[in-house]
């Protein structure tokens, strides 16, 4: 069988679901030598293909995001079949909130979240405004769906009425260099990114949805009550890792309105091969989004030995188990509460590690391999593929 990955959020470097596309890319192609695989994705000028997506045959289209994207809305509406583009696939998976029309070729649509329709102003009108139109009709016309958390199926089914039949969850993974690092590689990392001896850490894209100003707030308060006397200890300096996203300009402001400046660090992106060291030298991670589909950041944390505070909105409780100390993202108050609790309690924080280290094992990435590869085989089965 001839499967086709859209790598799209792969190879324009699109966080959360680059990091998808490429993990299951490489554990698939480590442990199945009986399909053959073809990356797909729109060609422009900044786009990258990583490893090892760059050793597959390539299918491109050479217009842009968003023409790409309005050419498949176009054809759904229409009923023009697309496919023409994709020769000799006899399976199509789309991992980027997009599904071309396919008349012949079955298709596997994975759904990451539905945060457009619980948190609209988190997301790009423009964005909205194309899921509103497009999600149902993708949704229908897949032969399979894979929801990447019990949380996305249930509201896929309550929204969308998709029959149990055909919606899977298949959990994302956790890669193996996400792990306890040496005392000796956390204080490289430290020096090369500038970050302090003791520190608050959050990794994500800066956007609404990550919900940041909730930090600024009880960081502020913490703060105060140090200078109030209610706190034996300095309150640790907060380190938020990620690119600037949409709307980030929020974020910013109330950073300087709040005179914060001195007490974050913003080294911006940081490869991979970094992050295992950043997560295990922070005194505590502190993951406060309002609407997560998975929430991966969070079990890399635990894998790499920190304690996690983490909100208790949409999937992360799911993901977190009870590995976490969860709190309502909407109060300062209540994150004040834990962060000064896990900061003055040695056992607690041990405690958490330990959890943490277990709930991690349980998600990997040949797991999400194996459960994709089932999906297809169900998909090709139905559709007298071979």
């Amino acid at each position: 069988m001839r499967v086709c990955w859209d790598v799209s959020p792969a190879v324009h470097g699109r966080a959360g679901l680059g990091r998808y596309v490429q993990e299951l890319a490489a554990a698939i192609l480590a442990r199945d030598a009986r399909n053959e695989y073809v990356a797909f994705y729109n060609r422009s000028a900044e786009a990258r293909v990583p490893v090892p997506l760059d050793a597959l045959p390539q299918l491109t289209t050479r217009q842009g995001d968003k023409p790409w994207r309005l050419r498949a809305a176009v054809s759904h509406v229409l009923r023009l079949s697309q496919d023409r583009l994709f020769p000799s696939i006899d399976l199509f998976h789309a991992t980027d909130n997009l599904l071309p029309f396919l008349t012949a070729i079955p298709s596997v649509f994975t759904l990451h979240d539905l945060v457009f329709r619980f948190h609209p102003d988190t997301v790009s009108w423009a964005n909205r405004l194309f899921l509103q139109m497009m999600t149902r009709r993708f949704l229908q016309a897949a032969d399979a769906i894979i929801a990447v958390s019990e949380c996305t199926k249930r509201d896929a089914q309550r929204l969308y009425g998709i029959a149990d039949s055909k919606i899977s969850v298949v959990h994302e993974g956790v890669h193996e260099r996400f792990q306890p690092c040496r005392p000796d590689a956390v204080t490289a990392v430290r020096r090369r990114y500038g970050l302090p001896a003791r520190y608050l850490l959050f990794v994500g894209t800066v956007e609404p949805r990550k919900n940041l100003a909730v930090l600024l707030d009880a960081l502020v308060a913490l703060k105060r009550r140090i200078s109030d006397g209610a706190s034996g200890a300095n309150v640790p300096k907060l380190v938020i890792v990620g690119k600037k996203g949409w709307l980030s300009g929020g974020f910013f402001r109330r950073l300087r309105e709040l005179a914060l400046e001195p007490d974050i660090v913003l080294p911006g992106f940081v490869p991979d091969d970094d992050l295992p060291a950043v997560y295990s030298g922070t005194a505590c991670f502190v993951f406060p989004s309002l609407y997560e589909g998975f929430g991966l950041p969070v079990l890399e944390a635990m894998a790499c030995g920190a304690p996690v505070i983490c909100s208790n909105a949409s999937s992360l409780p799911e993901i977190c188990g009870d590995a976490a100390l969860l709190f309502d993202p909407r109060s300062p108050a209540e994150l004040v509460t834990v962060v000064e609790r896990i900061l003055a309690d040695a056992a607690l924080r041990g405690e958490l590690v330990e959890r943490g280290l277990r709930q991690a094992a349980k998600f990997t990435w040949q797991r999400t391999a194996e459960r994709t590869l089932d999906v297809y085989a169900d998909v090709a089965g139905r559709r007298g593929v071979h």
